[in-house]
């Protein structure tokens, strides 16, 4: 097959993480742009972002680039790009799309001329007239921005988010991705203590586990180019004989998640059981004022409520009181605390030492950053 150009789309603010894991599977020719980093590899880059990104969206397909201004345009370009390479005679393929500052703005109108160029097209390679469309699922999405039409086919299925651990979740769920984000923007190593504070449905805990002993985020899913016959069963299989071989399943970890609600707990302990971590992880019910340890150079990391809703500001505010005065006395971890409060280090008591703007979903929020001291060294 060769050279493929994939792209691996982040929320914002999470591009330069994406872009670090690319390049820490050893992939160089990497681009980062808003929203999403543009990769040049071969076809088992795609097995291989699809198991190990922690914090991309999805991963898709580049089939093609150009400017369209017009629907002829656009039918045309689509219609000379060599969609018999990946898609199948019985593929299935549905089209969506979007639309950005471009002068082709309707939509629908995008999807369906791209739907009939693919189907003129496919005629052409495959010498037929009618397409079942019963075999294997290639989604074929047009983004016009500025005049440019992009055309990928998705490559993951289910967002990347969706590690399959997580069948039960909370009201307001941490993704699984901004989980992994928040920690990896952290000090923290597998051989210190974690603890999260406002553990939900268990997101940041089994998150955290996942990194200290490298386990793959796509182990234990499956993903809609898996049944690509282009791609390969063999590819698959070597890129998931590298997730087993580079798992350090006997690496000990220390990671606690306490929540105020023993159904959050309950929640928690279940997840954490489907993720494979059992007894290996601690969950319990303990309310933020109250939290206090014996051990050394930990982090916390939280994403506590932030009071978005009327009648709960004063109740959260009191919380961040609480909270400052609690970790005071632990003055050898390291603290990060995710919300949409501005006024959090107020309320803390502290300034953070760093603090870096996340959307978590369409919330803009800051990451407040209390950097410990290191431990000393062994």
């Amino acid at each position: 097959m060769g050279k493929v150009k994939l792209i691996a789309t982040a929320a914002m603010g999470l591009e330069a993480l994406v872009a670090r894991e690319v390049k820490d599977l050893g992939y160089e020719n990497v681009q980062v742009e808003n929203g999403k980093v543009i990769i040049e590899a071969d076809e088992k880059a795609i097995c291989r972002t699809n198991l190990w990104l922690r914090t991309a969206d999805r991963v898709k397909l580049v089939v093609g680039e150009f400017k369209a201004t017009t629907f002829d345009e656009l039918f045309e370009k689509t219609k000379a790009l060599p969609w018999g390479q990946w898609i199948p005679e019985n593929g299935e393929f549905p089209v969506i799309g979007k639309s950005v500052k471009s002068t082709l703005f309707s939509v629908s109108d995008c999807q369906a001329i791209v739907k009939k160029a693919v189907v003129e097209s496919l005629k052409k390679t495959y010498k037929r007239a009618w397409f079942d469309e019963d075999g294997p699922f290639f989604r074929i999405e047009v983004a016009l921005l500025k005049d440019v039409a992009t055309l990928t086919i998705d490559t993951s299925g289910s967002g990347l988010h969706k590690r399959g651990y997580r069948y039960l979740h909370s009201e307001a769920p941490l993704k699984e991705t901004m989980a992994a984000a928040m920690i990896m923007l952290t000090n923290w190593q597998p051989d210190r203590p974690f603890w999260d504070p406002f553990c939900g449905s268990g997101t940041l805990p089994i998150e955290a586990a996942m990194i200290g002993q490298n386990i793959a985020p796509g182990f234990n899913r499956d993903f809609v180019s898996q049944k690509w016959d282009w791609i390969g069963r063999e590819n698959w299989d070597l890129a998931m004989e590298e997730a087993e071989d580079k798992a350090n399943y006997d690496q000990p970890l220390q990671i606690i998640g306490t929540d105020i609600d023993h159904k959050m707990v309950d929640l928690s302990i279940n997840n954490a059981q489907e993720a494979g971590f059992g007894d290996m992880l601690q969950f319990k019910q303990m309310q933020v004022k109250d939290i206090s340890t014996k051990l050394e150079y930990g982090c916390i990391v939280g994403n506590p409520p932030y009071g978005e809703r009327i009648g709960e500001i004063k109740e959260v505010e009191q919380m961040y009181r609480e909270m400052g005065q609690a970790f005071a006395k632990l003055d050898t971890w390291s603290v990060y605390m995710l919300t949409s409060n501005e006024g959090f280090e107020e309320l803390y008591g502290k300034k953070a030492s760093k603090k870096r703007k996340l959307y978590n979903g369409n919330i803009k929020t800051d990451f407040y950053q209390y950097f410990g001291p290191r431990p000393p060294r062994n």
